[in-house]
């Protein structure tokens, strides 16, 4: 497949400004961009799904730009809805820090911030050089900007759009950008840069949008209860990444790893032949947490989140160390626990038991795990041996409830 077709069976492709894009996606070397605002200090795995495109235009021979909006993030892309409240000039200038250093690491392409041509612009310059040539009818006409015309829309938002054009046009100039990437949800202020460019410069440049990545109901790829899953290792580990995507959906599976792996046709279709047959096994699901998870945080940290989630499912966990028990129960309360200290104390001081009648119906139902391992003796005492890596002791009654011990001493 030629690049074009690429995109478009990956369904990486919703809308382009102009047919002459697909001759030039095939045949020529664009200069692209595509851009993020700063307000967080980390992307997150929907970012994820929209930059890789930036590698995969890359590797048609396309160059990448990845703007970090140091300007605009002052000022907030209008939400259908509402208004996003402001970050502080502070906020914004250490999130710039934290995803300039993200972006190089992670796609390894040239990195701008729009602040560095926009805050020489005082406000009579800005009017005249830019606002003379957008109509008030054509920024009407936006969905972002006519979904808020009831609840009310801020001049500073509303001038968003025009901040972005700025953009595009300077980045043609500068750096001969003729096509703006970006997810679908983007296409107005796209079609404005290339208007401004076309008005002002008298050239033609190019937009292309790209689906947004949702699950089936429409939600946003990586929102999980409100809370993103960041990109930064610090701030969402390898295992929490992992179970995330081994826990997705069968029914989006395949269009996942059409649009957020490199894995071939070929190789996908397998995939899928395989998933069918055995949906039970999630053979799609643990290859993309695979692809993306090696691509993101390297092969060492997807392999322990493999291993942390093989013993969390088994129920051994001699093999892990302190730091991956502490990892896979960071969200548990832990529990002081003496050498010495008798099973059915234990499940008490731990919280597994309320009483010692209630602990040795545990014990003697065949309920309790120390480690992995069923304890059935009610004499049955701690001892140095039970602390994993000399830290850590893992209490399991029935089969989800888990309790983390602490040596005392540690």
């Amino acid at each position: 497949m030629n690049c074009y077709e690429d995109l478009l069976w990956r369904g990486l492709i919703q809308d382009i400004s102009d047919p002459e894009l697909i001759d030039k996606l095939n045949n020529d070397k664009l200069t692209f961009y595509i851009g993020t605002d700063p307000t967080a200090d980390s992307m997150h795995i929907g970012h994820y799904s929209s930059f890789l495109i930036s590698k995969r235009l890359a590797k048609y021979g396309h160059k990448p730009i990845l703007l970090i909006g140091g300007a605009t993030g002052l000022i907030g892309d209008p939400k259908p809805t509402a208004e996003r409240p402001m970050i502080s000039k502070e906020e914004v200038e250490k999130n710039i820090v934290g995803l300039t250093k993200q972006a190089k690491e992670i796609f390894g392409f040239e990195v701008v911030n729009n602040y560095d041509w926009t805050k020489d612009i005082n406000v009579i310059d800005f009017l005249r050089d830019y606002g003379k040539y957008f109509n008030v009818g054509y920024m009407l006409g936006k969905d972002k900007v006519r979904s808020r015309m009831e609840s009310g829309i801020t001049y500073a938002e509303f001038s968003y759009m025009i901040l972005q054009a700025l953009d595009f046009m300077h980045l043609y100039e500068e750096k001969n950008c003729t096509l703006q990437v970006a997810g679908s949800d983007q296409w107005g202020n796209i079609t404005s840069g290339i208007e401004l460019i076309k008005k002002k410069l008298g050239k033609t440049a190019y937009g292309m949008v790209m689906p947004l990545v949702t699950d089936s109901n429409g939600v946003k790829f990586g929102k999980t209860e409100g809370n993103a899953l960041w990109l930064d290792i610090n701030k969402t580990s390898s295992y929490e990444l992992y179970q995330y995507l081994i826990n997705l959906e069968d029914s989006m599976i395949i269009s996942y790893l059409k649009s957020l792996t490199f894995l071939t046709k070929n190789e996908i279709e397998q995939i899928e032949k395989e998933h069918l047959a055995n949906p039970e096994l999630r053979i799609a699901q643990k290859r993309l947490a695979k692809e993306i998870i090696t691509d993101l945080h390297g092969e060492e940290n997807y392999n322990l989140a493999v291993n942390m989630s093989e013993a969390l499912f088994t129920g051994k966990f001699n093999d892990l160390s302190s730091k991956e028990i502490s990892e896979l129960f960071k969200n548990y309360d832990k529990h002081s626990v003496n050498v010495n200290t008798n099973i059915l104390d234990l499940l008490i001081n731990v919280g597994a038991a309320s009483s010692k009648r209630e602990a040795r119906e545990f014990v003697t139902g065949n309920a309790v795990s120390i480690n992995g391992e069923k304890i059935t003796s009610l004499e049955y005492t701690i001892s140095d041996k039970d602390f994993i890596d000399n830290t850590y002791i893992i209490i399991k009654r029935g089969k989800k409830n888990y309790y983390i011990g602490l040596k005392e001493d540690k």
